[in-house]
């Protein structure tokens, strides 16, 4: 009885901070009750704010509350009740360092200090009174904390002067090197095309200009981390920006010359490296026929052997 009392309180609350419908269901229930760290037998005015990912989530539901998640499920979680708690000012999302890149597995929410002091109250006098308050700061709470996750994100100045932000991390860093340090020395007056991102894999993306060029690209499509036209010489640069894993070696050689096939422009395949440290471990990896780029020395190419030096090969 105590499970599903605990449920049935937690999808009240959901209800009356007027979550959408998609969001009033067991699942989110037991998200809510996990962030709150609360379990069958504990009271509302016992309610903590845990620092929790997805998969300790999923397991908190698990051993207390006997609803056993499939792994695939994650996804489902995040995308469909977390991201709208973070969206509601419910939950704050990697609030411990708001820097975090969106892919990393130390990802992790927080119920917010607002929201807390609210679940408290559930079932007291004071229930009706801290609702309303809560709704007369909802907006601006979530207001504030977006911009609070904005401040943290990669801002890139494309070479057309537009601005665009990526999600944090080492890996949007090497980007915006690439795009703000690599291409004005090796390819002046280039058209960024394509930029991922590590949040949201189309970060940018100049579609129609690649489409111009001969190349069609699905979702399904693993595009190089960083694409560029340098029109003088009519060269596709696509370049592979490698923090962790990942440089363009034999295999990933292949994927590229086979999404590109379609090019009317020259193919030149790039790796780029934040420091040569980290190249020095996939030094070994490296393809014949490309280049390598080192951000912290910016001035200088590396060319994997061929018979010339940054240029399509057929």
């Amino acid at each position: 009885m105590s499970i599903s009392q605990k449920l049935s309180d937690a999808l009240t609350i959901l209800t009356a901070l007027d979550l959408p419908r998609a969001q009033q269901n067991e699942r989110s229930a037991l998200c809510l009750l996990a962030i709150c760290g609360m379990t069958p037998d504990s009271s509302w005015k016992e309610a903590t704010a845990p620092l929790i990912g997805i998969t300790p989530i999923m397991d908190w539901a698990r051993n207390h509350f006997q609803k056993d998640y499939a792994p695939n499920t994650r996804e489902t979680v995040r995308r469909q009740t977390m991201h709208q708690f973070v969206d509601a000012g419910i939950a704050l999302y990697n609030p411990d360092e708001p820097g975090r890149p969106v892919n990393s597995p130390k990802a992790v929410y927080q119920i917010s200090p607002e929201a807390l002091s609210l679940v408290r109250c559930y079932g007291s006098s004071q229930w009706d009174i801290s609702l309303k308050g809560f709704f007369e700061v909802k907006d601006s709470l979530a207001d504030r904390y977006a911009k609070e996750r904005n401040m943290s994100q990669v801002p890139v100045s494309l070479p057309s002067g537009q601005k665009i932000q990526l999600s944090p991390g080492a890996h949007s860093e090497l980007i915006k090197d690439i795009i703000e340090k690599f291409a004005p020395r090796y390819a002046p007056g280039s058209i960024l095309v394509y930029a991922g991102d590590t949040g949201y894999k189309w970060g940018y993306f100049d579609e129609p200009l690649l489409n111009n060029l001969g190349v069609q690209v699905d979702s399904h499509g693993k595009m190089p981390d960083v694409v560029l036209h340098y029109p003088p010489k009519n060269w596709l640069l696509l370049v592979e920006s490698v923090t962790s894993h990942g440089p363009v070696d034999g295999k990933r050689h292949e994927e590229l010359a086979r999404l590109f096939a379609g090019s009317t422009a020259g193919l030149v395949y790039v790796t780029a490296f934040p420091n040569r440290a980290i190249m020095g471990r996939y030094l070994g990896e490296i393809a014949w026929e490309t280049e390598v780029w080192v951000a912290d020395a910016p001035s200088h190419l590396i060319h994997f052997n061929g018979e010339r030096f940054l240029g399509p090969y057929s």
